[in-house]
């Protein structure tokens, strides 16, 4: 994907609006191949490392009625298995898949794909663990800067080095 003779991929966010449904992230792939897309991306990210202990029992308004946090995200992640089927459905309708990881055992899922190259979030910058975990899968990384300061950014690249590495930015509220 990298070279001066290639054209710009578009990378259609599919995220986590997919509410934990493959039919509806199935709809979403479709979608994204009628408008064009390179390329779908996902978020991964296992609820008991990434939530905070103290907002598992809060209970938050969500698409199925009030839920513990906890709760609601478990219900929003999909397995490996479930992975395997986005991977299919992917194949199926000739386009490419990714997601941003958001912890060590996402990016052992994710990466067991082959996709095309890995994304961290801006929120997971300075998690520099993180970053090298993916970076050592040998796969290209993006990274996302719109919630980071510019010495955070120098930082992550320090660690990370500057071969198979693209930095983007989106202003994040």
């Amino acid at each position: 994907m990298r070279g001066p003779d290639r054209r710009v991929q578009v990378i259609a966010e599919i995220g986590i609006n997919h509410n934990g449904s493959l039919d509806l992230a199935k709809l979403l792939i479709d979608g994204a191949v009628r408008a064009g897309a390179d390329v779908v991306k996902f978020q991964k990210r296992t609820p008991e490392i990434c939530t905070p202990a103290g907002q598992w029992d809060v209970e938050r308004d969500t698409p199925w009625g009030r839920l513990k946090y906890i709760d609601y995200r478990r219900r929003v992640e999909f397995s490996a298995e479930q992975y395997a089927e986005i991977d299919a459905h992917c194949k199926a309708k000739g386009i490419a898949w990714t997601a941003s990881c958001w912890d060590d055992p996402s990016v052992d899922v994710i990466a067991a794909f082959d996709p095309p190259f890995l994304k961290a979030a801006s929120a997971c910058l300075t998690d520099h663990g993180l970053l090298r975990k993916m970076k050592d899968t040998g796969k290209p990384l993006i990274i996302s800067t719109g919630m980071s300061t510019l010495e955070e950014i120098d930082d992550a690249v320090q660690a990370l080095g500057t071969e198979d590495l693209l930095i983007a930015h989106s202003t994040s509220t």
